[in-house]
């Protein structure tokens, strides 16, 4: 299978460490899909990344449904809970909550990069407060737990990171370290794991 996307979107980062977390045998491709000739536009009818592209050529899109086909393939590790409800949802929602985080990031991103006479400062604000408060209540779930989400990482561990890594590159200005140190010591154990090393690489 193929998985793709581009080394800046935070999206095709979660999808990324899910395949590598188990152990799945994929190709990745930078093919951002504003160039022309992208295989993506023609993948994927919304021309969005990350796309996964099956062996039957079968496109899977976006990454909250990657992960999930994803982690259906094995089960080493299980990164959804299957036989619990309540633990499923709760790791699908720090998924949402670490996506909604992206969202809003890029929301902000996209608005600074415009001419400064055409910027909305209300959207930037509304949308700084929503990662802001994401952020709160990300440390306040996590505490001092060594994982997002039961006793071994989980899809939740893997959103958060990728969510965290993108502020990093496109807000750094929220210092969100400072704010809470409990996130950043977590995100420090998670810079050790081989999969967002090799993410981090490229």
């Amino acid at each position: 299978m193929k998985l793709l996307g581009t080394n800046t979107s935070p999206y095709v980062r979660k999808a990324r460490l899910v395949l590598l977390e188990k152990n799945i045998t994929h190709t990745y491709l930078i093919d951002p899909p504003r160039e022309p000739g992208s295989q993506v536009v023609r993948a994927n009818p919304l021309a969005r990344i990350p796309a996964l592209i099956l062996d039957d050529e079968t496109c899977v899109f976006d990454s909250p449904v990657i992960a999930e086909y994803a982690d259906s393939l094995n089960d080493t590790p299980i990164l959804i809970p299957r036989n619990d409800d309540l633990a499923r949802m709760r790791v699908k929602r720090w998924e949402a909550l670490a996506d909604g985080i992206m969202d809003s990031a890029v929301v902000v991103r996209n608005e600074v990069l415009r001419p400064a006479a055409s910027q909305d400062a209300s959207i930037i604000t509304r949308h700084t407060d929503a990662v802001t408060r994401a952020l709160a209540y990300c440390a306040g779930q996590l505490g001092e737990q060594h994982w997002c989400e039961g006793p071994r990482i989980s899809l939740a561990d893997l959103a958060l990171v990728s969510a965290l890594i993108y502020l990093d590159l496109r807000l750094p200005q929220l210092n969100w370290r400072a704010a809470h140190p409990n996130l950043a010591a977590w995100f420090v154990r998670m810079s050790e794991r081989e999969s967002v090393k090799t993410t981090l690489a490229e």
